[in-house]
């Protein structure tokens, strides 16, 4: 079996039984919806046009949300339905991250992440969904793709279908006839400022297309409220700046004393102070949970696709190492400091600092994330922190190169629309040009080429500019609604 839906938009008349149907069945809250219906209008008085288009969770194929779930909430069944299981979710809200349709969401009640599981528990005893019954122009299909006699098979091999961002390869299962490509891509129709009435909340208004400002662009003036946005807020922003304080608190000491033993030995307390910084991490993590109290789930139900997963093994081995380098480093074990330890450690503290680009490669609801600098930005990020503790003067070198990456981030070539806007989102940021350019990369190196600086201030004017930096990173392109 293989179920998959189709939209006939020829027929939908966007009354909305499909979406109180599903909100009915599955007691979902206010606030937030597994199935919704969007309006997009195009033209110009008299001469204007409505399109409805109603949007789920799409069971893709090779779902990101599966990939991505350290803890095997969400699964795909045998019959092709992307499925999940609260009592499994710890609220990590990666899913929601993956998933390039906007289909999930934090169920207000449970603290656990939820969509359209495509009525699991009815298609089981031989029942429709809901949505499907309700319809009352059959403009929704649901049906086995496995099956030649099925009608689903039947209108998909007969006439023309679309899907929702068929270049992602997710190979989603939610087909539509006739659908207009202005309510398909969300960018294409994006949602008014200004209504008759009201406006829109400052955090939802977005930069505007350019088409946006032609008479009679397509425009959506109908939806959902945006339940999605910023999932990953501002402990996932510090933990980036923690987690890089952690693994360049003990790399560049490592690397002083690799290159002058006598000059600066590796001590205790540059593990000691990468460990702190280690356990902050840890507890900013824990605490961005909707349930941290299965916070060890990643490690003793893990699923091992999921880089939050692979992520939170490479923390805990570093963070064993880190432990075992201060007792020895102190006394407590009257060891040797064997260099094989020491180049382990230092190898799980770049895979500390790295892991997140592979995190974030999994994401693939956020395009400006999915970019090839983010790994050797993250690893020169965790320098630059490492430096501004322990050896400011290597700033000198290392700005320079953080400057450049940023500038490709921000400025360089980006293949997709939600990419670029998100770009131009932190370009018009004025913390930017302020914090993160002028203060965390400029001052510092003019103070440093003058030979007038203060070690604790250029040190900390670098570590505020990463800080800055990671934030407007994380929360710009959460900020490109994917619906």
């Amino acid at each position: 079996m293989n179920y998959a839906f189709l939209i006939d938009n020829r027929r939908c008349i966007g009354c909305h039984a499909c979406s109180v149907a599903c909100k009915a069945e599955h007691e979902v809250p206010l606030g937030v919806a597994r199935t919704w219906v969007k309006y997009v209008e195009k033209g110009v008085f008299p001469e204007t046009r409505r399109t409805f288009t109603v949007t789920r969770c799409n069971h893709c194929e090779d779902a990101p949300c599966v990939e991505i779930c350290p803890t095997t909430a969400l699964f795909t069944r045998r019959d092709g339905i992307v499925d999940f299981d609260p009592r499994r979710c710890i609220g990590c809200k990666a899913c929601m991250q993956g998933c390039p349709y906007d289909a999930l969401y934090i169920d207000p009640r449970t603290e656990t992440a939820a969509k359209c599981n495509f009525c699991a528990h009815k298609v089981e005893v031989g029942l429709e969904p809901p949505c499907v019954v309700v319809c009352p122009t059959q403009a929704i299909v649901a049906g086995d793709l496995d099956a030649p006699d099925s009608t689903i098979v039947r209108l998909v091999g007969r006439v023309p279908t679309q899907v929702r961002k068929p270049e992602k390869g997710t190979r989603p299962k939610v087909y539509y006839i006739d659908a207009d490509a202005s309510a398909l891509v969300p960018a294409a129709a994006p949602p008014l400022s200004d209504y008759m009435w009201s406006q829109a909340p400052p955090a939802l208004a977005l930069p505007p297309m350019p088409l946006t400002e032609e008479a009679g662009a397509p425009r959506r003036t109908y939806g959902v409220k945006e339940q999605h946005r910023n999932s990953w807020g501002a402990k996932v922003s510090a933990y980036l700046w923690t987690k890089s304080l952690a693994a360049g608190a003990f790399l560049v000491p490592a690397l002083l004393s690799w290159l002058d033993p006598a000059g600066f030995p590796l001590r205790s307390r540059a593990a000691l102070l990468a460990l702190l910084f280690l356990a902050v991490t840890g507890l900013l993590l824990i605490s961005d949970l909707r349930q941290p109290k299965r916070f060890l789930w990643t490690l003793t139900r893990p699923q091992w696709r999921s880089w939050l997963t692979r992520g939170s093994y490479i923390i805990t081995l570093y963070g064993g190492l880190l432990g075992l380098q201060v007792l020895l480093g102190l006394g407590v074990l009257r060891l040797p400091l064997p260099g094989a330890l020491v180049a382990l450690t230092v190898l799980l503290a770049a895979a500390t600092a790295v892991y997140t680009a592979f995190l974030f490669g999994q994401s693939k609801g956020r395009d400006l994330w999915q970019s090839a600098l983010l790994a050797p930005h993250l690893i020169v990020q965790a320098l630059v922190a490492g430096a501004a503790v322990f050896a400011p003067a290597w700033l000198i070198g290392l700005l320079p190169v953080s400057g450049l990456l940023v500038a490709g981030e921000v400025w360089g070539h980006h293949s997709t629309e939600d990419a670029r806007r998100a770009a131009r989102l932190i370009q018009e940021d004025p913390r930017f040009t302020t914090v993160v350019l002028a203060g965390g990369h400029l001052l510092p190196l003019a103070l440093l080429w003058a030979s007038i600086a203060n070690p604790f201030l250029v040190g900390g004017l670098a570590l505020l500019g990463l800080l800055t930096w990671e934030h407007l990173y994380v929360q710009a392109p959460q900020r490109i609604p994917n619906a």
